[in-house]
């Protein structure tokens, strides 16, 4: 009799020294993991909101367009990664060519219009920026710019323009115009404002040069000269942006891409994610937040700044076929990389 109230006894404290240990390994619930290239800081605001939406737990994984794309190829059906989010959709067509992404419901994909996301439906844009010209406003005349980016190889440009061709903006820009203009036209056009413009390591360095007037145009996202202008004004106030239209190369508007990896393990945490993303909530949080890109829920509007998203005059390129690869090897071949 003692022996089994010892045996009870015993059970009785194992148990009680257990319950903790299950209660620790029941909170531990699986984060989703996030291949990050889009800005670090607005998925730090937007995870956040995401978690307290759903409960879903998530990892950042933060790394540039085309470091992580490449990574998510080598790693294949073993990559640890549930969603992949960009700045430029390059990175997204090689890892939809690789065959990695899972297809996304139709009620993401049907959110953002068809013009913004792949025919396939493997994954989704879900905000965007567009090409501008800054240019100094002391040094030339709003009428005296080019009706098309094509121009600027021209040789009246030579001194007067710059740009930063080793980031994956410009090249999400000269994609774009591989896909519209071909690769002749595109290899002549980076021939030529290679002899005319001026290269820095940065889109922000050459919002400062100018502004200060070492330079007279410079290609840029809309969104450094809005967010300057918008906290400071300290390299922008004396520079102004143009919009070239007309479905113009120089008008294109560059996709940030979601996706589901067909590899995941939580593919229905990742879809809410993706979801969120799109959302008039999700997008919402992106319209308020210091990245200034245009939210692509045509439900949610980005307020104060130089252009609204309707307004733009983009041309209708399908970003599936925008070539990474083949814009770095032409870039390459020209000698900008």
């Amino acid at each position: 009799m003692k022996k089994q109230l010892v045996r009870a006894g015993l059970g009785v404290a194992a148990l009680t020294l257990l319950a903790p240990l299950l209660a620790a390994c029941g909170d531990d619930e699986p984060k989703l993991v996030i291949y990050n290239a889009q800005h670090e800081q607005l998925l730090k605001e937007l995870a956040p909101e995401f978690t307290k939406e759903t409960g879903i737990e998530v990892e950042l994984r933060n790394g540039k367009d085309l470091e992580l794309s490449n990574q998510l190829v080598q790693e294949g059906k073993a990559s640890p990664a549930d969603v992949f989010l960009t700045e430029n959709s390059p990175a997204m067509s090689q890892v939809e060519a690789a065959g990695l992404f899972s297809k996304l419901p139709s009620d993401i994909l049907d959110v953002i219009p068809a013009q913004y996301r792949p025919r396939s439906g493997l994954w989704t844009g879900f905000v965007a920026r567009s090409t501008t010209l800054v240019y100094n406003t002391d040094q030339v005349e709003e009428s005296d710019l080019p009706a098309s980016i094509l121009d600027l190889a021209k040789p009246e440009w030579k001194g007067r323009i710059s740009f930063s061709p080793t980031g994956a903006d410009f090249q999400a820009i000269v994609a774009g115009m591989l896909d519209l203009e071909g690769e002749q036209t595109t290899k002549a056009w980076l021939e030529g404002i290679k002899a005319n413009g001026k290269v820095y390591d940065g889109n922000n360095l050459v919002l400062e040069a100018v502004n200060s007037g070492e330079v007279e145009v410079g290609i840029v996202y809309h969104y450094y000269w809005e967010r300057d202008h918008k906290e400071s004004g300290d390299v922008s106030d004396h520079s102004s942006q143009y919009y070239f239209g007309n479905q113009d190369p120089g008008a294109f508007v560059s996709v940030s891409g979601a996706g589901v990896l067909a590899s995941s393990d939580m593919k229905t945490e990742a879809e809410k994610f993706v979801e969120f993303l799109v959302n008039e909530k999700g997008q919402q949080v992106l319209a308020d937040s210091y990245a200034l890109e245009y939210p692509l829920n045509p439900a949610v509007q980005l307020e104060g700044v130089a252009k609204p998203f309707d307004e733009l005059q983009p041309p209708d390129v399908n970003v599936s076929d925008l070539d990474a690869k083949k814009v770095v090897d032409l870039m390459t071949e020209v000698g900008f990389l």
